[in-house]
């Protein structure tokens, strides 16, 4: 779940961005839409702690975010945050299965390999296992950064402009995908976008509307 209250946030020489209030229940979805530069990713980067807040409060699944001190953020967002960003950092050095073996470490975990496997063959990606990120396509690389978002059943996700660069299609799938996995954990979902198609098919959602400074729920 996400519950939000006068939440505000200012970057230096800024003018403060102010996010309107929503609570959003365990296995929800949330859509903060808006144009480009609206403040949409700042929303994003306070819910997972990347940014600290400047005025108000956001729990996600029952912990104030800026409570938290900042050493143990880091271990907190890998354990309870599957982060989908729109770019996907993915590891050119590494395979896959070492890019998603990543996330353990973050977490101060052991690395679970048989999770791993689990993890790809349910997305439909174990045959690339081996691969290194520029053997992949813009969708295979898409559906290992949410295996990796998804590794270690996360009661959060958090998708920015999941459908950005996507066609009819391929912008179909990639939702049907998000929706399917999130209902399958019973996660929260909140997507970024600006992207029309995201509302028409996820009708259900909750709105959060941006615009240049000040955001709204709807």
């Amino acid at each position: 779940m996400i519950h939000s209250h006068g939440l505000q946030y200012t970057y230096p020489r800024g003018e403060p961005l102010r996010f309107g209030d929503v609570s959003v229940a365990q296995g929800g979805t949330l859509l903060l839409r808006g144009p480009s530069g609206s403040g949409k990713s700042t929303w994003l980067a306070l819910a997972s702690g990347l940014l600290t807040a400047t005025a108000g409060e956001v729990v996600v699944s029952g912990q104030s975010v800026g409570a938290l001190p900042a050493n143990a953020r880091d271990r907190w967002r890998a354990r309870h945050i599957g982060f989908l960003p729109q770019k996907l950092h993915l590891s050119e050095a590494l395979s896959v299965v070492d890019n998603l073996g990543l996330v353990f470490f973050a977490a101060g975990l052991p690395v679970d390999r048989a999770t791993v496997a689990q993890t790809l063959q349910a997305l439909g990606i174990e045959a690339l296992a081996t691969r290194r990120p520029s053997q992949l396509s813009g969708g295979q690389a898409q559906r290992v950064a949410l295996a990796r978002a998804l590794l270690l059943h996360p009661g959060v996700i958090l998708a920015d402009e999941p459908t950005a660069s996507l066609d009819d299609e391929a912008c179909a799938a990639s939702l049907n995908l998000l929706s399917t996995c999130a209902s399958r954990l019973n996660a929260t979902l909140v997507i970024a976008t600006h992207d029309a198609r995201v509302l028409q098919a996820l009708p259900q959602a909750r709105l959060l509307e941006f615009n240049a400074a000040v955001q709204v729920a709807a």
